[in-house]
């Protein structure tokens, strides 16, 4: 797909053409001058948002991220091209568009334009993505991006979220893009598009019919395996696994209480849930709840049933074929099942899920870190008082 691996110097940046995944290195001295981005785009060299021209006539606009925000996880979706990512008004105090870098301003004057046909498509600038690597100031070009997605509505593109920070509520933009199916950016059309004429036969192709027609072709990877491994599905830095185990300490001995939780978090994954009923636990047979999913809008749609399972368990302590087997075998024709698991699933049950093509979702330990972020829950403190406000347990009177 990409050039991973591929590195280029700082001194080749000036001539340089655009590698999916490739590595464009920064300077060594320690100090501002070794930004990639003046040389290799003739952007400047401060802020998450870079661009060329001007607000009102945008020629050139640069995503930067570290892709490790928890508070504001920018992320990007390999199997799917979608790159979500969040705007400049990071902290309290501001209106939404009151930054001082424009950042949120330029979401929605691009977003705004690629909404208006093709007359509008054509004022909005090519979109250069790019991810920080850790090393020095170095980056990694994630792709050649265009506003919105082909799978959702205009009105879910670019949504102003609300947060609360210091106990003030602010707001802030969660954009959608598409990485489009261009492995390559020729040097040639990069200065094409900084002397201001984008449209030209040089242009990427996969961008001229996102310009012309609206059509969607991202970039899309297909894993080699379709079972995640154990890593996969933990979390990795301290503070997440401090988030996974503050959940699974919380429910430490009543772990029937943990499947509300589980509950909960099925429906941040899969917001379409209507019904989830929970079961009793002296009945529930390896099915701790049921429930209905919505296919589709309006009278048009359709309802799914499927079958959850909770477990809560410490990190160490996987969740093996026994258990899998029990939600497996509860499943009827045409229902699917959730696991959700502070763990993971071992290299055995998964496989079997994978090659039987069984309907199951897993819900591991790093996907629940994952969506807690992603719904404003980025901190241990933060998800214990979520814990502690929706599933602490009845007080009991004496």
């Amino acid at each position: 797909m990409g050039d991973a691996g591929k590195s280029v110097s700082f001194d080749e940046l000036g001539r340089a053409d655009l590698h999916v995944d490739a590595v464009y290195e920064s300077g060594r001295s320690g100090n501002a001058g070794d930004d990639p981005f003046p040389r290799l785009l003739r952007v400047s060299n401060m802020g998450g948002f870079r661009y060329r021209g001007t607000l009102a006539a945008l020629e050139m606009v640069v995503l930067t991220s570290s892709l490790a925000d928890a508070n504001w996880p920018d992320e990007i979706d390999r199997e799917t091209g979608v790159f979500t990512y969040y705007g400049d008004n990071k902290q309290p105090g501001r209106a939404l568009h009151a930054t001082p870098r424009n950042g949120n301003e330029l979401l929605r004057r691009i977003f705004a334009a690629a909404h208006e046909g093709e007359a509008g498509r054509r004022r909005v600038p090519p979109i250069f993505v790019f991810g920080n690597t850790g090393e020095w100031r170095d980056v990694m070009f994630l792709g050649l991006a265009v506003p919105g997605t082909s799978e959702q509505q205009v009105a879910e593109d670019l949504v102003a979220i609300w947060r609360t920070a210091d106990d003030m509520r602010f707001q802030n933009y969660r954009a959608r893009f598409t990485i489009l199916n261009v492995p390559l950016v020729e040097r040639a059309w990069i200065e094409e598009v900084i002397a201001g004429t984008p449209h030209t036969p040089r242009a990427p192709q996969a961008w001229m019919e996102w310009v012309d027609k609206g059509r969607y072709r991202s970039l899309k990877s297909t894993r080699s395996t379709k079972h995640r491994t154990k890593v996969e599905q933990l979390p990795a830095g301290a503070e997440d696994l401090a988030i996974i185990r503050e959940v699974q300490q919380f429910f430490e001995g009543r772990p029937h209480d943990f499947e509300k939780c589980a509950a909960a978090i099925a429906r941040l994954m899969l917001p379409d849930i209507t019904e989830l009923d929970l079961t009793r636990p002296s009945r529930d047979g390896g099915r701790d709840a049921i429930g209905k999913l919505r296919l589709g809008h309006g009278i048009a749609s359709i309802l799914v049933d499927f079958a959850l399972e909770a477990k809560c368990y410490a990190l160490d302590n996987s969740v093996g074929v026994r258990e899998m087997s029990r939600l497996i075998s509860r499943l009827r024709h045409r229902q699917f099942g959730i696991l959700v698991t502070t763990s993971y699933v071992d290299l055995q049950a998964y496989r079997e899920i994978k090659e039987d093509e069984h309907p199951i979702i897993v819900i591991a330990a790093a996907d629940i870190v994952g969506l807690l972020k992603r719904h404003g829950y980025a901190d241990p403190t933060a998800v214990r008082s979520w814990l502690e406000r929706e599933f602490s347990a009845p007080s009991v009177e004496p």
